[in-house]
């Protein structure tokens, strides 16, 4: 009896326990999953969809968490006058932020792609929640410094979250534009007709028309086939003819592009639609020149679209080839090739090549004239649907992999059921189709997975950017009262201090190896040492200007001092592979 009264109390005490939030040790509560925080202080939610408020309160969270690791400024405000949140993200406590190698992220310069902003802030998130858990990125922080801005077009973006659009709609940023010529501006939007917040498309039955339900997913429309006749004629987008011109939908939220309002072979909106009236139209791309004009530390940079797949470096044109040389080539190739593996499905392209020529684009811009390794990725494919290719051979009309995930993973929630409607131009016609947060975005579960791949990838090209040292300091005593001191300065990464594009045409200043604490009289490259070739350097001899630190390379200055050399210390500066010391 007093076995069993001892189990019964033990069961109370128990079940008691169970009842107290604070009673059970923190190891008790689950096990952390290798790769991610396990109780990160700033709680947030990667399954969905932040609008500006909530962009703005996860910045300001973070630097509140995170106080020695984020800080957040303001680099001017969007055209309707939302702040452009930058966050910089390094360890403050180990050096000038801004004289080490720099990496920039953006995301969403199309307002309805979205998902660049959830990754731009991952990354944010995932880099300070982890710096006192993982070495890899207490490295990075201590090592690099990250500019972060989760949006460039954040008024395109609360307008595609917020109001009725397509999947399509919302691209463009809302700078009001007369896109039908007829004197007035943005009259005829799209028009949500059954008030359920979705624009879809407008069907008609027509016993001649070329269109017809597909007989297994009725949610979609497929061409009638050559030989058999049609069911339904296709109206386009939901919407009316608001100013009475014949047209529907057709004077829309501005319908300009913020990707080719960049000033590198920016061409005019007759030949590149969407440029607008000249490179830097917009609010957005002008505060974004300005502040990375004022760091030249940039020597990566990564820019979020969607969707198809791909890991995108330039040239946008095809006449700008020669601009990229096979050096700096090679470098994209390693990241790039390392990205496929990283992000299963993603294919590592050439812009104008394997996409579409794009004059004006913010990769150019990013990586002719300011010399920065830059590469854009368009999140989201089809590969991630079920992990497989589609079928090469098939259409979009004869491939039914959104239509299968949405029923066997979205439990039917991708699609709007046609409903009728009674249209005052069009008479009796059904709406129905897929939802605008479909097709292009990707569902919850698939964008925390793929905002992790994608800032993996984003990690790998910011640790390969410059990291220097000192690798040794050799004195060697000449007499009369002389000493030879030579440096060797090495690179441990792939990346170069300067793209050889930036030093054909001399876009950044030359890197500066200087010794202190010496009267240096004379100063000089050494070209090959084995057999003593050196190139004097004249002028200010204690400061050796060196064109380039060539990537997985080094380079060797020599000096000649008078006096005593008992400790010296030799300086690098450099405004992309950064500033470091060495004193012996």
């Amino acid at each position: 009896m007093n076995k069993l009264l001892f189990f019964f109390c033990l069961l109370g005490v128990t079940a008691f326990a169970q009842t107290q939030p604070n009673i059970s040790p923190a190891d008790l509560n689950g096990m952390r999953a290798v790769g991610s925080p396990a109780d990160p202080k700033v709680k947030e939610e990667w399954r969905k969809y932040h609008d500006y408020a909530q962009i703005s309160d996860f910045c300001q969270r973070m630097v509140k968490a995170h106080p020695d690791l984020v800080k957040l400024q303001s680099i001017g405000k969007s055209f309707q006058g939302r702040e452009m949140w930058l966050m910089t993200i390094t360890d403050f406590k180990s050096g000038i932020p801004d004289r080490k190698p720099g990496f920039y992220i953006d995301g969403n310069i199309h307002g309805n792609e979205i998902q660049g902003g959830e990754i731009a802030m991952y990354t944010a998130w995932y880099l300070a929640e982890n710096f006192y858990t993982m070495p890899f990125i207490r490295e990075l922080l201590r090592d690099r410094v990250f500019y972060i801005i989760p949006s460039i077009n954040l008024d395109g973006r609360e307008n595609f979250i917020h109001n009725p659009n397509t999947a399509s709609s919302s691209r463009s940023g809302m700078m009001p534009l007369d896109d039908d010529d007829d004197g007035v501006i943005d009259e005829d939007k799209l028009d949500d007709l059954d008030g359920d917040g979705n624009i879809v498309t407008m069907r008609r039955k027509n016993p001649l028309g070329r269109w017809k339900v597909d007989p297994t997913y009725p949610t979609r429309m497929v061409p009638a086939r050559t030989d058999e006749a049609g069911e339904y004629d296709l109206l386009g987008s939901e919407g009316l003819d608001n100013d009475g011109d014949g047209q529907v939908n057709e004077d829309n939220w501005g319908t300009y592009d913020p990707n080719r309002d960049w000033a590198w072979n920016w061409q005019p909106n007759y030949v590149q639609g969407g440029a607008l009236f000249y490179p830097g139209t917009l609010p957005e791309t002008r505060n974004i020149k300005s502040f990375v004009l004022a760091h030249p530390n940039i020597a990566g940079a990564q820019s979020y679209h969607n969707n198809g797949g791909m890991f995108l470096r330039g040239p946008g044109a095809a006449e700008d080839d020669p601009f990229y040389s096979q050096s700096d080539i090679a470098v994209y190739d390693v990241i790039g090739k390392i990205g496929e593996k990283i992000v299963p499905g993603y294919k590592y392209f050439i812009i104008h090549k394997d996409l579409y020529t794009v004059y004006g684009g913010e990769i150019d811009w990013f990586a002719l004239t300011r010399g920065v390794f830059t590469f854009s990725n368009e999140l989201m494919t089809s590969f991630k649907l079920f992990n497989q290719q589609p079928n090469a051979q098939q259409n979009r009309f004869q491939n039914q992999d959104y239509e299968e995930f949405d029923k066997y993973l979205l439990m039917g929630d991708g699609y709007v059921q046609w409903k009728p409607f009674k249209h005052p131009q069009f008479g009796d016609v059904e709406i129905g189709g897929p939802k605008k947060n479909y097709l292009r975005n990707h569902p919850g579960f698939l964008l925390e997975e793929d905002a992790h791949r994608n800032m993996s990838f984003t990690l790998l090209h910011a640790y390969q950017m410059p990291q220097l040292e000192v690798f040794s300091i050799k004195k060697k005593p000449l007499g009369n009262n002389l000493t030879e001191i030579t440096a060797t300065v090495y690179n441990s990464r792939i990346m170069p201090t300067h793209s050889a594009h930036d030093l054909k045409y001399k876009i950044e200043r030359p890197d500066y190896i200087t010794l202190k604490n010496a009267t240096v009289v004379a100063g000089m490259i050494v070209e090959n040492e084995d057999f003593n070739q050196t190139k004097e350097q004249k002028y200010t001899p204690q400061t050796i200007e060196v064109p380039n630190i060539p990537g997985m390379g080094f380079v060797k200055v020599r000096w000649i001092v008078s006096g005593k050399a008992d400790k010296v210390t030799v300086e690098v500066d450099s405004r992309k592979g950064g500033l470091i010391t060495k004193t012996e």
